[in-house]
């Protein structure tokens, strides 16, 4: 029997037995029944274990993915709607820990050297058009950044792209504290080293980090209430690791400032945010701080000896990266430096110039990877239960440039198709 046979007639046995379905809500949403998607190749793409299971079986309820296995250790329970995708495979939604087209034009307020008290969520613009075309290449999540004017930007916040309202798209805020090192902030006023840029970090580092340990002592024994600095509030939240500095750093002696400054000295969650050029030299120090390395979007180096030794290929950071042992390795696109409906093509760039695809890594570098480095691994990023059915329904591997998005599901819904409504680019 097929399996287009199959499920016409196990949709047949179950509708006349009485299941019946809410017309206004859609399977698989809060309120809706559940939804049980057969598929023939589901990358789960957990952490840790197996990343793919074929002919399998996801079943949504509530806008969580409520199990997942193979079809054949599964039942479909009775008042579930089936959706069978045939050929197509599903994976998680893509993360973009580096986006600047949430809003309308960016913010860069370049006033002040450090800027730890700004915010740009209230730059954001739920639904713009750019959003609209980063769900149709498969984008479901964006850390929406200040720019790279300042040295330390300001706060950057986590959003869903997929919903129109402000409310509904906010994952987190603060989504990081967005630090800049390198070129950028050196045009900033009257031209700023890279020395003097390592002052004023210290500097406002250093006055954050006292100012959190007083309110956790307030907090733990009472006594003297700190007076509140809206500037250094998101040090609380960097101290409690409830959130993570993202790093505008590339160059290899800038990567060490960052991991040597920001995450050992600092013990603050980091991560790196470009990593381009001879950055992957800096790895064993990345794997020992825990600092992930999130790639974009100038990922291709030329052979250059003596900075770095590509054994006289073109090749990209992402190989250099794992060559020296890195597992948390991920992509960016700077959108719109490189456009936002194209994160995918980042991860194809990171394996078409040399790193080892054989384990899925570069899908995880799309899903799971940014998901932890963000702290988000127990809402986005896999395919598990209790996590968010973020999915895509995509005609082959995600890596490979010739796969195109054919559905986008966020919490359980369908907000993007092609049969209906294909986005143009």
């Amino acid at each position: 029997m097929t399996r287009s046979l199959y499920t016409r007639l196990l949709t047949f046995a179950l509708l006349s037995a009485g299941m019946t379905v809410r017309a206004d809500i859609p399977a698989g949403e809060p309120g809706g029944v559940g939804l049980a998607i057969l598929t023939q190749k589901a990358l789960v793409v957990p952490l840790e274990g197996a990343q793919v299971i074929n002919h399998a079986m996801i079943l949504v309820r509530e806008g969580l993915i409520e199990a997942v296995g193979p079809q054949s250790k599964m039942v479909v329970p009775s008042d579930y709607e089936i959706l069978d995708v045939g050929s197509h495979w599903i994976c998680p939604g893509f993360i973009d820990l580096h986006c600047h087209i949430a809003g309308t034009y960016g913010l860069n307020d370049t006033v002040y050297q450090t800027n730890p008290g700004l915010r740009i969520s209230p730059e954001t613009v739920p639904g713009n058009p750019r959003l609209k075309l980063a769900v149709a290449g498969g984008v479901s999540t964006v850390l929406f950044l200040p720019g790279s004017g300042s040295n330390m930007g300001g706060q950057g916040v986590l959003l869903k792209t997929g919903v129109d309202e402000y409310e509904a798209m906010e994952i987190r805020n603060p989504g990081s504290l967005k630090i800049a090192q390198g070129d950028n902030p050196k045009r900033w006023a009257y031209g700023m080293g890279r020395i003097m840029m390592a002052w004023n970090l210290r500097e406002d580092l250093s006055r954050g980090k006292a100012y959190a340990a007083k309110w956790e002592v307030y907090e733990r024994d009472g006594g003297v209430k700190p007076k509140r600095d809206i500037r250094l509030d998101v040090f609380r939240d960097l101290a409690a690791r409830k959130t993570q500095i993202s790093t505008h750093t590339q160059y290899y002696r800038l990567v060490l400032t960052t991991i040597i400054m920001l995450a050992k000295e600092f013990g603050f969650a980091t991560y790196i945010d470009h990593g381009s050029f001879d950055s992957y030299l800096a790895t064993p120090l990345a794997i020992d701080a825990g600092v992930a390395a999130i790639l974009g979007p100038r990922q291709v180096m030329w052979p250059r000896p003596p900075r770095f030794d590509t054994d006289g290929q073109v090749r990209g950071s992402a190989w250099g990266f794992q060559k020296l042992g890195h597992k948390r390795i991920g992509f960016n696109t700077d959108a719109p430096v490189v456009p936002e409906e194209e994160l995918s093509l980042q991860a194809a760039m990171g394996v078409r110039y040399g790193m080892d695809d054989s384990h899925a890594d570069g899908v995880r570098g799309l899903t799971c990877i940014p998901a932890v480095t963000s702290g988000l691994e127990n809402k986005i990023g896999s395919i598990e239960p209790g996590l968010d059915a973020d999915l895509l329904i995509v005609t082959g591997d995600p890596v490979d440039p010739r796969t195109s998005v054919e559905a986008v599901y966020q919490d359980g819904r369908r907000i993007y198709d092609t049969q209906t409504s294909r986005r143009r680019w």
